[in-house]
């Protein structure tokens, strides 16, 4: 392998083309690396330079009389003659063909030399050539002036496996051979295998030639994500699976894949894939006839796009009836895990918020009135005489009546509140923004609701119930913690059942029940 000068570029890319260091060492041992004439160093060399002209690539070329003609040749085909007019010099060719192209040309008639015998080194290269026609007709949709690079570039994005089939031929034998394998899988496959992909290796390549590190680059990226603010690179990575299509033993599915590649990008809904097709079609047997390789037989694209249309389309349905299946278990997911949420914070007998969902709740509310001065009253309840209620009536009867005084509670609260059973025959509810005198008016009407409905029959006698309310509220009392305000509004209720049960009592402000407030 030659290096123009003795200068490693490959050093040139310092992160992207970042190889192991293992794999580095085998490429630099390996003698049937990849490798350059010296005609194509010297154009290289000239590559490299500010302002390479025409007149300087003609002159390295015609050093070697068959690239010549292979380079005039080239310039007299339908792909870059657009008019009858031959030319004779390899200076009028390279003018013809461009700076990108001539040196494309000339790296790749130079690596194609003497390798016509290996089936899969012409596989790879078919592959490349469909990718740079395919390349160069999006780039002149997509970004004109940079369609000369995109084509360089495309042409040489597969070097780096042939420079892996010759470092590694035992291991890569048995990956090169699964035909079924997408190019996508086959990097990653790379990437198992050697700890990087063969764009990778294939910038490192061309980089230890002394190709223009962005041309070195664009190799390197080839195989990347798309980056929609890099339309020339767009061009390259859409240029593979268009390949891959082309030479598949199933075109039309492999379509497929191309369609869905260009949704992805939104500049490419102006080109017509069909046109793209065609134009494949039409410049592939004389550009494969320069390189000395076979052009794979002709395709009806008509034909194929259609198919490929009715693939995508019964694909497309398919996924939706996934997608809806998929929806439909994640609501039901969605409505269970709710359900389990609910029942975590939910008393079952009485259908009101649980204990330690009260005393979450009690936490967060009184952090959030501290934080923003606002009030917060809080009314507990203890059913009276209810262990007299339970020995005269049973368990079953007592559970009624706590059932029924759940639903009481919760048709008396408003929007915001929150009622729970903290234990046993005893209630907590948390009123936010009201004082202890609205809170009072609110406990005044529970004991009107008990007056009037029963809590629980038996046979046809009515059972009522009476209940002892305690009030506090957080501007009434120096509260360091929710817990201290639950304390005093228990106080406030036990005064009550301390002094004859069946009343409201309002803790005070120096921390001690006060009387009862009078109806």
């Amino acid at each position: 392998m030659e290096v123009i000068q003795g200068k490693d570029y490959s050093k040139d890319l310092v992160l992207t083309t970042a190889l192991p260091a293992f794999l580095v060492s085998d490429l630099l041992k390996c003698p049937n690396l990849p490798s350059l004439p010296s005609v194509a160093i010297n154009v290289l060399k000239i590559a490299r330079t500010e302002h390479p002209s025409v007149s300087e690539y003609a002159n390295a070329i015609e050093r070697d009389p068959a690239l010549t003609m292979r380079i005039i040749t080239l310039a007299n085909s339908a792909f870059f003659s657009r008019t009858h007019i031959k030319v004779h010099t390899c200076h009028e060719a390279a003018a013809r063909l461009g700076l990108d192209a001539t040196l494309a040309a000339v790296m790749s008639f130079s690596l194609l030399q003497n390798r016509a015998v290996d089936t899969h080194y012409q596989r790879v290269w078919m592959r490349s050539i469909i990718a740079s026609l395919a390349a160069r007709h999006l780039a002149i949709h997509l970004c004109a002036d940079m369609a000369g690079p995109v084509f360089t570039a495309a042409l040489l994005q597969d070097i780096g496996i042939i420079a892996l089939r010759a470092t590694y031929p035992i291991e890569s034998s048995h990956l090169y051979a699964e035909a079924a394998l997408s190019h996508r899988q086959l990097s990653e496959s790379e990437q198992r295998l050697f700890g990087c992909d063969h764009s990778q290796v294939g910038a490192w390549i061309a980089a230890k030639w002394g190709v223009p590190t962005p041309l070195a680059q664009r190799i390197c990226d080839s195989h990347g994500e798309y980056d929609i603010a890099a339309p020339d690179m767009v061009c390259i990575q859409l240029s593979g699976p268009i390949a891959d299509a082309w030479l598949s033993s199933n075109p039309a599915q492999s379509l497929v894949t191309v369609i869905r590649e260009f949704e992805t990008y939104r500049g490419t809904h102006t080109i017509s894939l069909r046109h793209l097709l065609e134009n494949i079609q039409q410049q592939l047997p004389a550009l494969a006839d320069m390189l000395q390789m076979a052009a794979p037989p002709l395709q009806d694209n008509e034909s194929l796009l259609a198919e490929a249309q009715q693939l995508l389309f019964r694909q497309t349905l398919q996924l939706n009836a996934r997608l809806e299946m998929q929806q439909a278990e994640l609501a039901l997911l969605r409505q269970r895990q709710d359900e389990l949420e609910e029942r975590s914070r939910t008393d079952t007998l009485t259908g009101l918020a649980n204990r330690a969902w009260l005393e979450e709740q009690m936490q967060k509310r009184f952090a959030l009135c501290q934080q923003q001065s606002r009030i917060l009253s809080v009314v507990f309840i203890d059913l009276d005489h209810f262990k007299k209620l339970n020995d005269k009536y049973g368990h079953q009867m007592g559970d009624q009546v706590l059932e029924k005084f759940g639903k009481t509670l919760q048709a008396l609260i408003r929007e915001g509140d929150l009622a729970g059973r903290w234990g046993g025959e005893e209630f907590l509810i948390i009123l936010p923004d009201e004082n202890a005198k609205a809170a009072h008016v609110f406990a005044k009407r529970i004991g009107e609701r008990l007056e009037k409905i029963p809590m629980g029959r038996d046979g046809n006698v009515p059972i009522h119930v009476s209940v002892s309310i305690g009030i506090a509220c957080l501007n009434d009392g120096g509260f360091g913690s929710a817990g201290e305000l639950i304390d005093a509004a228990d106080k406030s209720m036990y005064f009550i059942k301390r002094t004859g049960r069946g009343g409201i009592a309002v803790y005070g402000e120096r921390g001690a029940p006060i009387t009862p407030i009078d109806d």
